[in-house]
């Protein structure tokens, strides 16, 4: 058998016989496979040819893609059979079409009759500010004449409808933001307001963001012309003609974006203002004041601005009074050790005093008397959260997920663990807490509304309404105290993690308005939130028609 097998050698791997080779095979070769039966028959026996292509040609277009990908692109050429010119049409395709970071996948290898590797492969271009192009083109690969494998160069290799007489072209379509103006006609110009800037392009169009539009075409080489659209991008938004009319207050808004300018102190911020008898939206501000929606679409744990929902939670039940003493100790063990802020306690404490201080401990001792997930089931029931929102534009509508354990459900009555709100929120759940009626948020007019709301007990306002104000009075928010009108507000100080400093929330109601606002890493909601929020107020008062 060893014999047999010198004489039957193939050679060497590196360099593969056509398949029209003649292979030279002995006569005892030939009487080995016939007794050896149908698997020598099948091409499964040690004689059988591996019929697949060169692994080392997928490897070189493997690593011709890779290159391309990365900008390598001296290296991709260089494992073409035309260098020079390879690189030259590699990086001006890239160039002129704004094309960043390919996305370059390989497919499975073919090889036809004359030697020639096909590798297939599926090309994602994203194109700058627009989106990505995607289309599908071959390499084929020649094996040289030292057995190594290149990309026979030529312009399909790019796309398969590049050539000497057409190529591509990139077409921006400028689009301008629609004419804005406030609720009561005034314009508003995103380079004075500047928060407004990124959400004035989703106006105008039920919400949806007409962003930028273009298109990639084949073009003449000649002439120039179109002769075919490879890509589009970008959707067109059928707008309302005349200008775009929001719920905004022009001078709500101005005062929203100085008060965060001159008090944020660089931290990242956001602050809602809303009309509290039907919802309507003055001012939405942001800082910074380009790129995201912290007001509307952010996630944040609200803290212990949800204790108003918490309250609302027991007061429905008649599991507590506001006259009710509920310990304050410094801390409460349930599963881990939560606290309060600053470690501070208050014995034989009222609950309305306990709302007042913002006291941790009392709020948690009190879990039992709400069933799981009833934190929830009053959320949406009387506050509209988690239900779905269509204000006018994108926004995140809040959630409250029913406890896993005792310890998220501890976490849960004072904001933390898994609830999740945002300061559009924030303001429309005091807006609900001191009218007793939910109205959804709105931005522009005509907007759907999906929800189902129940009304708060009358008895129940009166008493939210009674212990937000003495919050004011006599609590953690007295930095409001000084100015005019019967305000009513709670903070809140949500923890974040260990390595970042809490986030500091304010929420207050004045006359028809109602106010939330998130400082990120603020610390206390007193200190940080309650600056901005006192600023909005002094600047901007009445109720705006």
């Amino acid at each position: 058998m060893d014999s047999l097998a010198e004489h039957t050698s193939a050679g060497p791997r590196n360099r593969r016989p056509r398949r029209n080779a003649v292979r030279a095979v002995t006569a005892g070769a030939v009487v080995l496979a016939v007794a050896a039966g149908g698997a020598y028959a099948a091409g499964l026996g040690p004689f059988a040819r591996d019929t697949g292509p060169d692994p080392a040609a997928g490897k070189q277009a493997r690593a011709f893609l890779a290159d391309w990908a990365a900008g390598r692109l001296p290296s991709a050429a260089a494992r073409t059979t035309s260098p020079g010119a390879a690189g030259r049409v590699l990086d001006s395709f890239t160039a002129g079409l704004e094309i960043t970071k390919p996305a370059l996948k390989a497919e499975a290898a073919t090889e036809a009759e004359d030697g020639t590797v096909t590798v297939p492969f599926t090309a994602r271009m994203p194109v700058t500010g627009l989106g990505t192009w995607t289309y599908a083109s071959k390499l084929p690969l020649r094996q040289q004449g030292d057995g190594t494998w290149k990309v026979a160069w030529k312009l399909s290799v790019v796309h398969p409808r590049l050539s000497g007489t057409e190529k591509f072209r990139l077409e921006r379509e400028e689009t301008k933001p629609p004419e804005v103006i406030d609720r009561q006609g005034t314009a508003l110009s995103g380079d004075e307001l500047p928060s407004l800037a990124p959400l004035m392009a989703r106006l105008g169009g039920n919400g949806t963001d007409s962003g930028a539009r273009g298109a990639i075409h084949l073009v003449d080489r000649a002439t120039g012309d179109v002769e075919r659209t490879e890509a589009r991008f970008g959707t067109r938004t059928v707008r309302a003609k005349g200008p775009v009319r929001t719920t905004l207050h022009a001078g709500w808004q101005s005062a929203a974006e100085q008060a965060l300018a001159t008090h944020a102190e660089g931290k990242n911020a956001a602050l809602v203002a809303l009309r509290i008898d039907d919802g309507e939206i003055l001012a939405v501000a942001n800082s910074p004041s380009s790129g995201f929606n912290r007001a509307l679409s952010g996630t944040y744990a609200p803290g212990s601005t949800w204790k108003i929902v918490t309250s609302s939670a027991l007061l429905l039940k008649d599991a507590v009074k506001p006259d009710d003493v509920v310990d304050c100790p410094k801390y409460l063990t349930v599963g881990k050790r939560f606290q309060n802020v600053e470690l501070s306690e208050h014995p034989g404490a009222t609950f309305r005093k306990d709302f007042t201080e913002s006291c941790n401990t009392a709020f948690i001792s009190l879990r039992d008397r709400l069933y799981d997930g009833e934190l929830g089931d009053v959320a949406r029931k009387y506050f509209g959260v988690g239900q779905e929102w269509h204000v006018g534009a994108p926004t995140y509508d809040g959630s409250v997920p029913a406890p896993k354990d005792e310890t998220e459900k501890a976490a849960s009555m004072i904001g933390q663990g898994r609830v999740q709100a945002n300061p559009l929120l924030m303001a429309s759940v005091t807006a609900t807490a001191v009218s007793g009626t939910f109205h959804q948020p709105s931005l522009t007019d005509g907007n759907e509304d999906r929800t189902t709301t129940t009304p708060l007990p009358r008895g129940v306002v009166t008493q939210l309404r009674a212990m937000l104000r003495a919050t004011v009075t006599d609590g953690t928010a007295d930095v409001l105290s000084d100015l005019p009108g019967e305000i009513g507000a709670k903070t809140g100080t949500a923890e974040v993690s260990d390595a970042q400093d809490n986030n500091g929330w304010l929420v207050a109601h004045r006359g028809n308005v109602a106010v939330a606002c998130v400082v990120e890493e603020g610390v206390t909601g007193g200190g940080s939130a309650g600056p901005i929020v006192h600023s909005l107020l002094a600047a901007a008062s009445g109720d705006p028609e």
